[in-house]
């Protein structure tokens, strides 16, 4: 099976002038790109060639576990963005985030707080326990909450390679941008199928799969 690189659901310069054409061009036209490339290269001929992506994930390790997450983290990340004003979490899924973590305000600083920490590169998540409660999770260089058995709702990614050009080392100020183009309607679809789906057992590959077909998670 080969893995393809996704196209962006908007175009290179959809982002600006938070997260410029430039940017998009490198992260997902190389940085994305090479992950794919990498990946097809490790698992031709191994027992990895007609496993779907998610599966390596949770069981391979090594460079071709890297790359495979990558590949997916990346996808996800870029899903979650949107190119239109979307800087208020509101309604329903503002309610659950209340539940969670107090109020939108102190979801928001934790949010930023753990981005900005986060030694080196990788990913904040947000995501959904097997108690269906929500967590704010960071995970260094190519990790993934599918290792975990957690559910992946929202991510950021704090590979230098996401911002340097159009921050340089000023993280923070890559965060807030980022804040502006969350896709919350699409975060709270997530969500919402997430809950539905049963038992948690079940909850992992049947979310991965049925939401992609549903345009929720491209993978």
């Amino acid at each position: 099976m080969k893995v393809e690189l996704h196209r962006l659901p908007f175009e290179m310069n959809a982002l600006e002038p938070y997260i410029s054409k430039k940017t998009l061009e490198f992260h997902h036209g190389r940085h994305h790109l090479t992950y794919v490339t990498n990946l097809n290269n490790l698992i031709k001929g191994t027992k990895f060639e007609n496993i779907d992506l998610e599966t390596i994930i949770k069981v391979a390790e090594g460079p071709v576990f890297n790359n495979a997450a990558q590949i997916w983290n990346h996808t996800f990340y870029f899903a979650c963005l949107k190119p239109e004003k979307n800087y208020t979490l509101k309604g329903p899924f503002a309610d659950v985030i209340k539940g969670s973590f107090g109020s939108v305000s102190f979801f928001k600083d934790t949010f930023v707080k753990s981005a900005v920490s986060l030694f080196g590169s990788g990913w904040i998540w947000l995501v959904m326990n097997p108690k269906g409660s929500l967590e704010i999770i960071q995970e260094s260089n190519a990790g993934n909450p599918l290792r975990r058995g957690l559910i992946p709702l929202l991510t950021c990614d704090v590979w230098e390679h996401a911002y340097y050009l159009d921050y340089q080392n000023r993280r923070i100020d890559y965060i807030e941008a980022f804040w502006k183009l969350i896709n919350w309607q699409l975060i709270e679809k997530r969500y919402t199928f997430a809950t539905e789906i049963g038992p948690i057992v079940q909850w992992i590959s049947t979310f991965v799969k049925a939401s992609a077909d549903k345009g929720m998670v491209i993978s």
